[in-house]
Formats: structure tokens, C-alpha cells, sequence
């Protein structure tokens, strides 16, 4: 059997209130708040994964202005590692209240609101990533090199 990492992303928006784009969904029958997230599709450019996952997830388009940081974790539940490659980004307009499969709901919420969801968090990498960020956490989009064809 091949070990098979999975490439994620995820993105922190701050809006000018210091809320956070979140998203609320079902994940593996039950109901958990995440940061626009998901997987990078074949051949897909990782910022257009950023870009894409937050439309879809949340009806944002998104500006990513900084990388985050590249965070493993492996869940529990499924044992699967995933790579998750976090930006942050400013949102730039709303278009669409149309969300993917098993969105829920998009929401701005505080800091004090995401800590309050305790277990409901998709993974502990939700409130570390925000944490980072708050502290201060940048690091230019360029760190991050994919090699072109």
C-alpha cells in the first residue's frame, strides 16, 4: 500500500471588524466550522486553488496577500495526512450566495466566536492557523515555488 499525503489549502480573511471569513459544513456527518478550504486539484496552480475553494466555499473572491505557513496534520478519524498550505488574503467582493456540496453557510465571526466553537472546529489547524496569523505570521506569496512546464 502507497502512502498517499493530501495537498490542501486553506485561507484567513480578515474583514476591517477583525471577523474571519468561515465556513460552516458537514464533514463526515457531522456539523464543523472551518477557514475556505479544500483540496488542490490536478495540475492546478495553488493560489488558484486558494482562489477557487474560497468562491466556492464561501461566494468571495479573494485577494491572497501573504503565505501563511504549510501545516501537517494527520486526522483521527480517517488517518490521512494532509498538507495544508495556508494564505491570507482580502476579501474583494462577494458574488454569489451559491456554495459547493455540504456549505452550509459562509460567516464572519470573531476570534471569540471561533474559540467558542471548541470541538466543533474541523481540526485543531483552524485556531492555530488564525493564532499564527494574529501573531504576526507572513511571509511573501513567492516562498512558495511550483516549477512550470
Amino acid at each position: 500500500m502507497t502512502w498517499t499525503p493530501h495537498a490542501t489549502v486553506a485561507v484567513i480573511v480578515e474583514d476591517t471588524e477583525g471577523r474571519f471569513l468561515m465556513v460552516e459544513e458537514v464533514s463526515a456527518g457531522r456539523v464543523v466550522f472551518n477557514q475556505p478550504a479544500g483540496h488542490v486539484e490536478e495540475d492546478e496552480p495553488i493560489l488558484d486553488a486558494v482562489r477557487r475553494e474560497a468562491l466556492e466555499e464561501t461566494g468571495w473572491d479573494i485577494q491572497p496577500r501573504y503565505f501563511l505557513g504549510m501545516y501537517t496534520y494527520k486526522a483521527p478519524a480517517n488517518g490521512v495526512t494532509y498538507y495544508r498550505f495556508c494564505y491570507v488574503a482580502d476579501a474583494v467582493n462577494h458574488r454569489s450566495d451559491e456554495l459547493d456540496d455540504g456549505i452550509l453557510a459562509a460567516h464572519w465571526l470573531t476570534l471569540d466566536d471561533i474559540r467558542a466553537l471548541g470541538d466543533q472546529l474541523r481540526s485543531p489547524l483552524v485556531l492555530q492557523c488564525i493564532e499564527d496569523y494574529r501573531n504576526g505570521r507572513r511571509y511573501p506569496l513567492d516562498v512558495v515555488v511550483e516549477a512550470q512546464t
